[in-house]
């Protein structure tokens, strides 16, 4: 069950599962971490209730995590879900992980870790313009396909590129590593229209700084992570790092978050209507 941010996933996926038997799989990029309890929206314990979660803040701010990590991870939910005869129920945002489920993942050489931490150092201090502009130089093609404000998917392409001297573009073709085959599967894309949608997202951001979002930012501010890892580049995170810096106020914060959050959702449409064919989508109030 793929959808938007704040379409009610979550919800529906555990009703879903009280009816059919069934344990929850995440499949959203942010709620792998244990960071971001309250901006990644993860369910709370009471939303939750008897049913059984899985793949839920069990990752470290820290790891650089990735598709192909949650594929093995998921892989092994899988089997869980097998073992205890339940039905497994993948809910989520993040098009990429479904996308994985049933096409599975070009085959891209591993980047050597002593790689990885040379372009990251280097990239250390960097604007994102910048380095989107040393990636041009050297693979254009890919460069192309890439936002100058995405730096973690510039560096990922940048470190492809160190590694083995060929763009990461060459490395696209033969996929491997598809765990469901959609044929077998109801593939549900939740829809809620646009303007309802985004009353939505704005009230859950309240919510998520009434439930004290800026504390939780700053305990992440204080481990001192590389600011390229995917965790601190989560919506709301920016935002609220600019502010608790006193770069920028907490009106000026929270209207960000939101305004990210929808921008958010606008690409969450994009990439189902455009990669996602197999899922039937559904209109929610």
């Amino acid at each position: 069950m793929a959808g938007p941010t704040a379409s009610g996933k979550s919800a529906r996926a555990v009703e879903l599962a009280r009816e059919e038997n069934g344990v929850v799989i995440n499949a959203d990029s942010m709620a792998v971490y244990r960071d971001l309890t309250i901006l990644s929206a993860r369910p709370t314990p009471e939303e939750m209730g008897e049913v059984r979660h899985l793949l839920f803040g069990h990752v470290g701010a820290e790891r650089n995590f990735s598709v192909g990590l949650w594929l093995a991870d998921a892989r092994a939910a899988l089997s869980e879900a097998e073992r205890v005869k339940k039905l497994p129920i993948f809910v989520g945002g993040t098009g990429m992980y479904f996308k994985a489920l049933l096409h599975g993942l070009s085959s891209i050489p591993t980047v050597p870790a002593e790689v990885r931490a040379r372009v990251r150092v280097l990239a250390q201090g960097v604007a994102p313009e910048e380095l989107h502009a040393n990636l041009r130089a050297r693979d254009p093609e890919t460069a192309a396909k890439l936002r100058p404000s995405d730096p973690q998917r510039i560096l990922r392409a940048l470190e492809i590129f160190e590694a083995t001297g060929a763009p990461l573009a060459s490395f696209h073709g033969a996929r491997e590593g598809a765990l469901l085959d959609a044929a077998q599967c109801q593939c549900l894309f939740l829809a809620p229209e646009r303007e309802k949608l985004y009353a939505r997202i704005d009230a859950r951001f309240d919510r998520m700084m009434a439930r004290g979002a800026p504390e939780e930012v700053r305990r992440l501010m204080a481990r001192g992570l590389d600011p390229a890892l995917p965790a601190l580049r989560a919506v709301g995170v920016p935002g609220l790092m600019a502010y608790l810096r006193g770069e920028m106020s907490l009106e000026a914060a929270v209207e960000k978050g939101k305004r990210d959050s929808r921008q958010y959702a606008k690409r969450q449409f994009t990439f189902a209507r455009t990669q996602l064919p197999e899922f039937f989508w559904v209109e929610v109030e």
